[in-house]
């Protein structure tokens, strides 16, 4: 009788762990990077995820019967030029979230990307937001307009090509308005086109400081169509209210007067993708409309090239040069830096795992 139990118990464990499943998962992404154009002269670096950040993750899921499905998923970044965590004192800095998937759609609790960088990074941009020729040059990708804290997001399945994001991260403060962040996307993908219309609402209201502002609202409408033997992308922005586009380099980075974050502003793209040769080519130009008084608008371009050594491994080479008007100060960043100048360059190698 007891041998019959330890086979019934080996059973179930084994079913149980056939119905589970964890990854290990990572980008081990470093290159040589080149900046001028600023008043800290010209900079050579070896940088660790100009293409996209180094990092290594678990992501896992559980079947539990009828349709439905826990994930998780917990990533951390990593410096490989250096060995260090890529953020101070913050182990799953990137990803950090747990949720429940039905065939209603899935719900997460966690740190997690916004639907407007999502957009960007899956839909409008040939550079993926990587790159010297990425579209943080001049859409505000950055800070809490790429992942947000303390997250609750929803995503419906696929309907006829068409599916909805909704994202709404809690401000933990005695208002319950003070410090929260909530957007969401609605995506259509059909054939060669896909379209994708993203929205950001950000409080930045402090109640332990009385200190209040005007919303930041991001509005983005991206998309692609393939042509097989090319790519087209596009993108169009609409950024309005307090730190709607901060800037990627904050600290005066030109000299001179400090440039002014646009809280009235249109940012547009349009590129290609390209397979030329053994490799890709990759192309953007970017314009950034600033309608305040200050008009400190900003063109820029980027050029990429990208190289499979196998299905894992490629070789990557990048450019980008800005033109700033009017004390602008945007400069030419990568996947993990906002860049000194207005001219930058990428040599580099990615490896995933």
């Amino acid at each position: 009788m007891k041998k019959v139990a330890l086979i019934i118990l080996g059973l179930a464990g084994s079913a149980a762990q056939a119905q589970t499943n964890v990854t290990i998962y990572g980008i081990m992404d470093a290159a040589m990077v080149g900046e001028s154009g600023g008043s800290a002269g010209r900079v050579t670096k070896v940088t660790s995820g100009a293409a996209a950040a180094s990092r290594i993750g678990f992501r896992g899921t559980e079947e539990l019967g009828d349709g439905m499905q826990a994930f998780f998923t917990l990533e951390t970044g990593a410096k490989i030029d250096t060995g260090e965590l890529d953020a101070t004192n913050t182990v799953f800095n990137r990803q950090a979230f747990v949720g429940l998937k039905t065939k209603a759609g899935a719900v997460a609790f966690g740190r997690q990307y916004t639907p407007y960088h999502l957009t960007l990074t899956s839909v409008a941009d040939p550079f993926g937001t990587g790159y010297a020729g990425t579209s943080k040059n001049l859409f505000p990708d950055n800070g809490t307009n790429v992942r947000t804290s303390n997250t609750v997001t929803y995503a419906s399945p696929k309907v006829r090509g068409v599916n909805l994001e909704l994202a709404y991260s809690v401000g933990e403060q005695t208002d319950a308005s003070a410090g929260r962040q909530y957007g969401g996307a609605i995506a259509y993908a059909n054939g060669p086109l896909t379209l994708r219309l993203a929205y950001n609402s950000k409080n930045s209201d402090v109640v332990a400081t009385g200190t209040s502002h005007e919303l930041g609202r991001n509005t983005l409408l991206g998309g692609n169509y393939d042509l097989q033997w090319a790519k087209l992308y596009f993108a169009y922005g609409i950024d309005k209210g307090f730190n709607s586009a901060t800037l990627g380099n904050a600290n005066n980075p030109y000299g001179g007067v400090r440039p002014t974050p646009s809280t009235d502003g249109r940012d547009t793209l349009l590129g290609f993708s390209a397979p030329i040769g053994p490799g890709r080519l990759i192309f953007s130009a970017m314009h950034k409309d600033d309608r305040t008084g200050f008009n400190q608008d900003a063109s820029s371009w980027g050029i990429g090239y990208l190289y499979d050594l196998s299905k894992r491994t490629g070789l990557y080479a990048a450019y980008a040069h800005i033109n700033n008007h009017h004390g602008a100060g945007y400069t030419v960043a990568n996947n993990t830096e906002s860049g000194t100048g207005d001219t930058g360059y990428n040599l580099g190698i990615r490896h995933t795992f």
